[in-house]
């Protein structure tokens, strides 16, 4: 059988058509599925009867499913998801103020091995398929909606106002399905999120950035992490096939048309927090619309690396705020819990371990 999950609206309407029924039943399938949550075709009922019964042997719905969930002392939340008998991602749910932002994954492990990050300690199994990616949208949303229903809080049909694909994964090594998901996500018949409320998160997949400005020109954030190549060798090893040279070239095409870069940069004692590094920075980021996120390290079992000291994040801070580099310090959240930037980790049966 065909998961309907997996396909966008241009997936579904090829489906029914090759089924010899109108485009518009994808459409109508989009607004039952991801506005509604019904999932059962009977209950479908703008939908012939001869149509329903078909659709009941060719195709159904397949969701991951929750196994658990822990609550941080900050409202943070985090869910262990079950995939299939051997492999579990992690998803984290962040609300503030102001937004409510679900970071969500895209692999089952990561085969990038970024050492400073848990989850590519994890090895690498598998990509995700679109329905495994945008099922944990629906999964977080029907949650928090049933919580906010129940505590009589308003506003709660807003419960996820912003998506970041930050999670467990390299997203553009997963790209057609990461794609789906974000139309998906994005499509008024879904979700309806505009692009800047998406994020996606990539340590520098140099050809891909170009495949994604053309046909998803989504948030970008970029995890940098170095200020020159020798450093960024060690920390993050795939700059050896895309050194920052092409990276941050891509990064400047990828900004026209008026849209800004977010660069990620995890504060390691010692390691890339000198005021030597912060002045490399300015100059390599010249003349590109960029937010840089200074990211204290969040430390995990059996690593070496410590977090910067608050005065040597202050002071790389202020050095690319005189430069007239927009930058924020990322407050902590979830860290009690194993949730915060770099700690998740998930289940992994390990099939492979770096990119070759």
């Amino acid at each position: 059988m065909i998961n309907l999950l997996n396909l966008d609206r241009e997936g579904l309407t090829s489906f029914f058509v090759e089924l010899g029924e109108k485009p518009f039943r994808a459409t109508q399938i989009m607004k039952w599925v991801y506005q509604q949550d019904v999932f059962d075709f009977d209950k479908m009922t703008n939908l012939s009867k001869d149509l329903r019964q078909r659709l009941q042997t060719i195709a159904c719905f397949k969701l991951p499913e929750i196994q658990t969930m822990q609550v941080s002392q900050d409202g943070t939340r985090k869910w262990l998801v079950q995939l299939d008998s051997g492999n579990s991602i992690e998803m984290v749910f962040i609300p503030e103020e102001e937004r409510n932002t679900l970071c969500i994954s895209s692999q089952v492990g990561c085969a990038l091995d970024c050492t400073f990050c848990a989850t590519g300690k994890q090895g690498f199994n598998r990509n995700l398929t679109t329905a495994e990616i945008v099922g944990q949208l629906w999964l977080a949303k029907k949650i928090i909606i049933a919580d906010a229903i129940a505590n009589n809080k308003p506003n709660f049909k807003h419960a996820i106002s912003n998506v970041v694909i930050m999670g467990m994964g390299e997203p553009l090594t997963n790209f057609d399905n990461v794609v789906a998901a974000m139309r998906i996500m994005m499509d008024d018949f879904a979700y309806g999120l505009s692009r800047r409320r998406i994020t996606l998160s990539t340590v520098g997949i140099v050809p891909a950035l170009q495949r994604l400005k053309e046909q998803c020109p989504v948030s970008l954030a970029v995890s940098l992490h170095a200020s020159n190549d020798a450093l960024r060798d060690q920390l993050v090893p795939i700059n050896k096939k895309y050194p920052l040279a092409k990276l941050i070239e891509a990064c400047r095409s990828y900004a026209q048309d008026n849209r800004h870069v977010t660069f990620e940069y995890v504060m390691l004692k010692n390691i890339n927090d000198s005021t030597a590094n912060a002045h490399e920075l300015v100059k390599l980021l010249r003349g590109i619309p960029a937010k840089i996120n200074l990211i204290p390290f969040n430390p995990f079992p059996n690593i070496d690396y410590q977090r910067s000291t608050l005065e040597d994040i202050n002071k790389f801070r202020d050095i690319l705020m005189q430069a007239g580099l927009v930058t924020v310090t990322r407050k902590i959240r979830g860290d009690d819990i194993n949730a915060a930037c770099g700690q998740l980790a998930g289940k992994v049966q390990n099939l492979r371990l770096k990119v070759d």
